[in-house]
């Protein structure tokens, strides 16, 4: 119990879901990381990639894939200017050949 019991908190988790590509060169599909509050796309990008330097292809698929946060794609926004709430989801999607 916090001695402040009224005292709000944004501690939470980010869900980190990657496709295809993405999910073969990290070795799993998702990864929750945990966030003291907001924080940029970019942040949540390279924290992915520290989380697998095991995989040298890793940090290269990710810089291909399109981005979404919850259900809004990062198109031509810097990941640098996107704020991602706890609690959020974003989605890597390498991109897919066919159609």
């Amino acid at each position: 119990m916090s001695a402040f019991p009224d005292q709000k908190t944004d501690v939470g988790y980010v869900t980190l879901r990657y496709w295809a590509s993405a999910r073969a060169a990290a070795g799993t599909d998702s990864d929750a990381l945990e966030v003291s509050g907001p924080v940029s796309l970019a942040e949540l990008v390279e924290r992915a990639r520290e989380a697998h330097t095991d995989s040298p292809r890793f940090a290269q698929v990710l810089s291909c894939c399109s981005m979404m946060v919850g259900d809004r794609p990062v198109t031509t926004d810097d990941p640098a200017s996107v704020v991602v709430q706890p609690g959020a989801t974003v989605e890597f999607l390498p991109p897919f050949a066919g159609g």
